[in-house]
């Protein structure tokens, strides 16, 4: 399926390969965005 998902940020890619070879920007991106969307949840 070549796909990529985590679950806890709701991202999902069908990039696979550039995955594993270190491409990992947009997964990484997704987990701050997931972090910041959590902590201003917080703040309410």
């Amino acid at each position: 399926e070549n796909r990529i998902a985590d679950h806890r940020t709701g991202y999902k890619a069908y990039n696979l390969d550039q995955v594993l070879a270190g491409d990992l920007g947009p997964v990484i991106q997704s987990a701050i965005d997931a972090d910041e969307a959590a902590r201003l949840a917080g703040m309410e």
